[in-house]
């Protein structure tokens, strides 16, 4: 045990975590140069077309050092905050981490967050400067800010680059050196905490685990302490680049566990594995449920397919646990399900899985957040309100409470004009403003949650030119004044396009919403009006003008009034069609609301 080290990497988004996992891969032999690609330890087409990593992945080196030999248990997790889940269960299952901070781009905001997820559980740290072969690198200043941030010395800040390999074999040396060795009894009754599943079309579900206490054999009785259901353990291995099968798993090691579950919910990553005969007394304290912050509803484009999409999102669910889902109807869609998000990139990340490798075509509504609507004749029932239809009529509501976040932006001095101006359109108020440096400034804003779901991150990337970093996370409800606006198609209402707005933005909202569905919904034949309200109120309207067939053309010269009575008969037309015309609404009007700004 004392030769086993578990230790993950952290850092913001494309500061080269994966790259460098791959330097360590070829150094320690773990992958031969003939297998060796871009990215290695991401399996997923789209991590390698986007360039993230999306999910974590854990991997077992074996690595000499001084004589001795070594196990070297490495889990390379996502930057980008929308998955900082992901890496809070990895972080549970180390005993240190390898911070790496670009040299060219310095310290940003995921890299703080994720350093106090880690520093919370007590991980070693070891800080990484990569990316040292740029011309644009500048280590004095960047090793400054770390050693700044962390307390550490300036020879403990190991330089490396990810693209050379420079640096790699003292990284190892010093995860050897200064990571401990895990902590457990290998006497004890076996406890092992899940800490990722995945869903394989033939074997059933398998679960990733870190033992924590005693050790587990093949064919041994194991039993899931949460659900309270038992299975045996039909094959267990270590994770290599494949999977390597073995006949014992003991304390400090990760590794996987094949037992022939069929269900996605009898697994819950975070759950704690022991054996029938002999169980543990109690489950390893892991992490708490993760919070959704961002609400779309998915629909399948046909609803026949309703059931193979629930199908569908469960084996997905196994594999990113963060994605939480229930049922809903929608007049306009049928039968579909609300979900909760970590973010927007998750969302989009969502959809874009479905489609890949499920073959599902969905069709997203606006993404909203949770409200809590207190009532009148009862002021302390608590109603949530996940979807805007869902709000009880006005007249009755006490007030709504909306969820607030505290906001993190770090940016160079001379775009804080700019991102502040940004924050306060989006209702923010600035808390703090601290210089990190000599032009980095790090502004802390206490914000609606409901302003940043939709285009502020774009944004926020355009007034900076993309230098700004930007991180949150919720402070509570607060009391605002909130109005529900409703979008009217040929006077029907389309609850998928309806949103809660504060009342200061519900006009131009209005007004937006109408421009943008004028240019999107194609012409009929007779007249559309799309209107904008608020309760009874119209706030805005648009009208999309009918295509008009000239009935007149075969009336050469004669009378006027011929003309005329032909005009008031397709007149008569057009009104009766008008009555019973159902306007097909397609599906770049519901994500239309996203890109208002364009």
């Amino acid at each position: 045990m004392k030769n086993i080290r578990n230790f993950c990497i952290i850092a913001h988004i494309d500061h080269g975590k994966s790259t460098l996992a791959d330097r360590m891969l070829q150094t320690t032999g773990t992958i031969s140069d003939r297998d060796m690609q871009e990215q290695a330890l991401d399996d997923m087409d789209l991590e390698r077309e986007r360039g993230i990593t999306i999910k974590s992945h854990a991997i077992q080196m074996d690595y000499e050092y001084q004589g001795e030999n070594y196990k070297l248990n490495l889990i390379d997790t996502p930057g980008h905050v929308d998955f900082s889940y992901e890496v809070s269960r990895s972080i549970a299952a180390c005993e240190g981490a390898l911070l790496i901070v670009d040299a060219s781009q310095g310290i940003e905001a995921q890299t703080i967050s994720n350093l106090y997820l880690a520093l919370e559980h007590d991980l070693e740290i070891i800080p990484v400067l990569n990316k040292m072969d740029l011309p644009g690198a500048e280590p004095e200043e960047v090793t400054d800010q770390i050693v700044e941030l962390i307390g550490c010395e300036i020879d403990d800040v190991i330089p490396a680059s990810g693209k050379t390999g420079m640096g790699v074999e003292k990284i190892l040396a010093a995860v050897v050196d200064r990571v401990p060795s895990p902590s457990g009894n290998p006497d004890a009754p076996l406890q092992a905490m899940i800490f990722d599943s995945v869903f394989n079309p033939f074997r059933g579900i398998i679960a990733y685990y870190r033992v924590m206490n005693g050790s587990l054999a093949k064919g041994e009785k194991v039993q899931f302490v949460n659900t309270g259901k038992s299975y045996t353990a039909d094959e267990i291995g270590i994770l290599k680049m494949k999977p390597v099968q073995k006949k014992q798993i003991n304390t400090g090691d990760v590794g996987y566990i094949i037992s022939g579950i069929k269900q996605a919910k009898e697994v819950k990553v975070g759950e704690t594995i022991t054996t029938l005969e002999n169980p543990c007394e109690e489950a390893v304290q892991g992490f708490e449920d993760v919070k959704p912050m961002v609400f779309a509803g998915i629909y399948p484009v046909d609803t026949d397919d309703f059931e193979e999409l629930r199908y569908s999102m469960e084996k997905l669910q196994l594999n990113d646990s963060s994605l939480v889902f229930e049922p809903e109807a929608s007049a306009a869609l049928g039968f579909g399900f609300r979900c909760g998000f970590l973010g927007m990139l998750h969302m989009e990340i969502i959809q874009e899985r479905l489609e890949r490798e499920f073959n599902m075509t969905v069709i997203t509504t606006v993404p909203n957040v949770s409200y809590f609507c207190y009532m009148k004749k009862d002021p302390e029932e608590q109603i949530i309100v996940n979807n805007p239809s869902e709000l009880p009529d006005p007249a009755g509501v006490e007030y709504i409470e909306e969820p607030f976040i505290k906001a993190q932006v770090i940016t160079k001095s001379e775009y804080v004009g700019p991102v502040m101006n940004l924050c306060i359109e989006k209702r923010g108020e600035l808390q703090n403003q601290v210089y990190l440096t000599q032009d980095r400034v790090e502004l802390t804003f206490h914000m609606p949650m409901a302003e940043i779901v939709f285009d502020f991150y774009d944004r926020l990337k355009s007034v900076s030119r993309g230098y700004a970093s930007f991180d949150y996370f919720p402070i509570g409800y607060q009391q605002s004044d909130l109005v529900k606006v409703d979008v009217l198609l040929n006077h029907e209402q389309v609850d998928a396009l309806s949103a809660l707005v504060h009342r200061s933005n519900a006009f131009d909202l209005g007004k937006q919403i109408c421009n943008k569905l004028k240019e999107l919904i194609p012409r009929q034949q007779f007249e559309i009006p799309i209107q904008a309200a608020i309760g009874a109120k119209i706030i805005a309207r648009e009208t999309i003008k009918a295509l008009r067939k000239d009935v007149t053309a075969k009336c050469y010269g004669g009378d006027i009034s011929r003309k005329r009575k032909l005009l008031e008969k397709q007149k008569q037309g057009k009104k009766r069609m008008r009555q019973v015309g159902k306007v097909e609404v397609p599906q770049e009007a519901f994500l239309a609301v996203l890109k208002l700004n364009d």
